[in-house]
């Protein structure tokens, strides 16, 4: 794939896929934006790839996604292609339900990627470029004791059905990627102890047929390939990559 040219921001990139991701981007010649809270693990995401720019910044708070969008054209002069990667996971069984705890999820995985997607829309609809939502497997699955973390990836896939329909006539495509268990550090910063985020890698890696978990890089080159104008009649699918957990 040859993305020479084009411009992508990739938010939570500061590890696990949105690292990937946007290191996959850069390879493929584009220019990309990182984005993500950490300041140092966004420059360790950066380093040895020129063509990778940080930016950090909280996507809860006011007047993020604007930033993050001007941040970019104000670099590169445009934007092909926006990556809603950034997202929380979290642990909250029924019984310990907040309304803090419910908003939190659903600022950070629905909220948050909305407004970037109003603010990069000009830019897109200029360039005819595409969005990928960043879902799970759980958004379309159960997953009791973390209903509200699947709720809002269900809210999100759902998101990228209807603005597909909405932005077609514009050129504008969004497709979402749902990947199974996937190395990364959420577990651990959703508040798990060491050994339960041990236990739970076991259990899951049980469950697939493939036998393991997935790798940042296996599912990045899944969203670069959705975001490649190549894919130019592809909009509105939620493609899962899990090691075959959907089937069973």
């Amino acid at each position: 794939m040859d993305l020479t040219g084009r411009v992508v921001v990739v938010t939570g990139a500061g590890s696990g896929i949105g690292r990937a991701a946007a290191r996959a981007f850069a390879v493929t010649g584009a220019r990309v934006l990182g984005v993500g809270r950490r300041e140092d693990a966004l420059d360790e995401t950066a380093a040895g790839f020129p063509g990778i720019a940080v930016h950090p910044a909280d996507l809860c708070a006011p007047g993020a996604a604007a930033g993050v969008v001007e941040a970019a054209t104000g670099r590169w002069g445009r934007l092909d292609v926006l990556v809603n990667n950034a997202g929380a996971t979290r642990v909250m069984p029924l019984a310990d339900t907040t309304g803090e705890g419910i908003s939190a999820v659903f600022d950070l995985n629905v909220v948050a990627p909305s407004l970037l997607a109003r603010a990069a829309l000009p830019h897109l609809g200029r360039t005819r470029g595409s969005i990928v939502n960043v879902s799970s497997t759980y958004g379309h699955r159960p997953l009791p004791g973390a209903a509200h973390y699947a709720a809002s990836k269900a809210a999100l896939e759902q998101l990228t059905r209807s603005w597909a329909l909405e932005l077609a006539a514009g050129g504008v495509r969004v497709n979402a990627l749902a990947p199974g268990p996937t190395e990364s550090e959420a577990l651990a910063a959703a508040g798990m102890p060491p050994a339960e985020v041990e236990r739970l890698k076991r259990e899951e890696a049980a469950r697939i047929p493939l036998g393991r978990r997935g790798e940042p890089g296996e599912v990045a080159d899944w969203v670069v390939r959705l975001a490649d104008p190549a894919a130019s009649w592809l909009t509105g699918q939620v493609l899962t990559v899990d090691g075959g957990l959907e089937l069973t």
